[in-house]
């Protein structure tokens, strides 16, 4: 099976909108997206993509529950 970026795309706004709903009440929306971006840019030059947006969604998890972020964007 080819890589589609597009569907990859969409793998991760769906690990965005899990896990903003999982998280809600103790992460802002802003600083779940920071943590799904900052754990994606992690396998930007991964050649194989089939298990990124697994990878990405275990990672953003990892990054919430230590609130290890490096960049939470401030409101705008």
């Amino acid at each position: 099976m080819a890589y589609d970026e597009r569907l990859e795309r969409e793998a991760i706004q769906d690990v965005v909108n899990r896990l903003i709903a999982r998280y809600t009440g103790t992460r802002s929306a802003e600083q779940v997206e920071a943590a799904v971006r900052e754990a994606y840019d992690r396998f930007a030059n991964s050649p194989v993509r089939d298990f990124i947006p697994v990878l990405v969604e275990h990672d953003s998890k990892e990054l919430l529950r230590r609130g290890a972020l490096t960049e939470v964007p401030s409101p705008m």
